[in-house]
C-alpha cells in the first residue's frame, strides 16, 4: 500500500476544446513542480482535458492527509463558484478523512496589473511607441454572465487607465455579454484614435484567442488608416507563479480570507437547485443573490 501523503496541491484548469491549450497549462505544471521540487503538485481540468476535475479530486483525497485545490483561473464565475464547490463536497463526503481547503482564483489584483503594463509597454514598442494620448487600449477578455467576474475585468481596464497615460482604455468581450472587440474599436476611432492596443485577457492560448488575432486582422483591413497591435496571452509569466505559491502557502497558514467564500456557502446550494449562477457579492452576514442565468463563454 502506497504511503498516504500529507499534502496534494491540485491545479484546477479550464480545459479547452483546442489542446495547445491544455499542453500550456500541462507545460506550467512542469515548471512550477520544478520550481516547488519539495511540494506534491497534481493537475485536472473542469472539462475538455484529463484527467477529469472529480475523479482527480478523490484521488488526491484518498491518498493524501490534506488537499489544497488552487484554481488556475483568472475571474469567478460558475465554474469556480459552483463546481468546483460542489467536487469539493462530493470528495469531502467520500473521504472524510481529508481536509480539502479551496484557494481563490486569481483575481484582478497588482501582480496582474503587472503583466497587463508590461504587455502594454511591449505593444507600444512594437507601434514605435506613439503618442499615449492617442493610442487606444481594449482590454479583451471571455465574457460571463456573472457580473462579479465581468466586474473584475472593469477594474483591471480601470487600474490600466488611471496608472498611465492612455486616454482611453476600454473594455471588451468576446462572448456572452456586451460589447464586442468591433464596436470599441468603432467607438475608439471615431473618437480619434490613430493606435489601437488589443489586450487580451487570458491565461493561455486557445479556441477563443485564435480568433482573437484573426479578428485584429480583419480589423486591420476595415481600419486601413490606424495601426493596431496585439498582446499574446499571459502564458508562464513570473506574477502567476508567485500568486499560485501564495495561494498554497496562504491556505497553509490558515491566512484569513486564504479559502474562497463560496466553499461551503449554503446559497450557493440554493442558487444550484433553482438552475441559477451563483453570484457572491455580498459578505456572509448579508446575503444577496440576484440570479443569473449560469453561463459562460466558451472556453477557450
Amino acid at each position: 500500500m502506497n504511503p498516504v501523503s500529507k499534502d496534494t496541491i491540485l491545479i484546477v484548469g479550464h480545459g479547452s476544446r483546442e489542446d495547445s491549450g491544455n499542453q500550456e497549462i500541462r507545460e506550467f505544471t512542469s515548471q512550477w513542480r520544478a520550481r516547488r521540487p519539495d511540494w506534491h503538485i497534481e493537475l485536472c481540468f473542469i472539462e475538455f482535458a484529463p484527467p477529469e476535475m472529480n475523479a482527480a479530486l478523490l484521488d488526491a483525497a484518498r491518498s493524501s492527509r490534506r488537499v489544497l485545490v488552487v484554481p488556475l483561473i483568472l475571474n469567478a464565475a460558475g465554474h469556480v463558484k459552483m463546481e468546483i464547490p460542489e467536487a469539493i463536497e462530493h470528495a469531502r463526503l467520500a473521504c472524510p478523512q481529508t481536509e480539502i481547503l479551496l484557494a481563490p482564483h486569481l483575481t484582478a489584483c497588482d501582480p496582474i496589473l503587472k503583466i497587463l503594463k508590461r504587455r502594454l509597454r511591449k505593444a507600444m514598442n512594437a507601434l514605435d511607441m506613439p503618442d499615449p494620448t492617442s493610442t487606444g487600449v481594449v482590454v479583451l477578455g471571455r465574457g460571463s454572465s456573472d457580473r462579479g467576474a465581468n466586474g473584475e475585468m472593469a477594474k483591471m481596464a480601470r487600474w490600466l487607465l488611471e496608472e498611465g497615460d492612455h486616454e482611453l482604455v476600454d473594455l471588451a468581450f468576446t462572448g456572452i455579454t456586451w460589447p464586442r472587440l468591433e464596436k470599441v474599436v468603432q467607438r475608439q476611432v471615431t473618437l480619434g484614435m490613430r493606435q489601437i492596443v488589443v489586450l487580451p485577457y487570458y491565461l493561455y492560448t486557445g479556441t477563443l484567442m485564435q480568433r482573437i488575432h484573426r479578428q485584429v486582422e480583419h480589423l486591420r483591413g476595415q481600419y486601413p488608416q490606424v495601426r493596431f497591435a496585439c498582446s499574446e496571452h499571459f502564458g508562464f509569466e513570473n506574477e502567476i507563479f508567485e500568486l499560485m505559491d501564495q495561494r498554497v502557502e496562504d491556505l497553509r497558514a490558515g491566512v484569513p480570507d486564504s479559502r474562497l467564500p463560496c466553499d461551503g456557502c449554503s446559497y450557493r446550494e440554493i442558487a444550484h437547485d433553482l438552475g441559477h449562477g451563483h453570484s457572491h457579492a455580498h459578505t456572509h452576514e448579508v446575503h444577496v443573490h440576484p440570479h443569473h442565468d449560469h453561463a459562460e463563454a466558451q472556453p477557450a
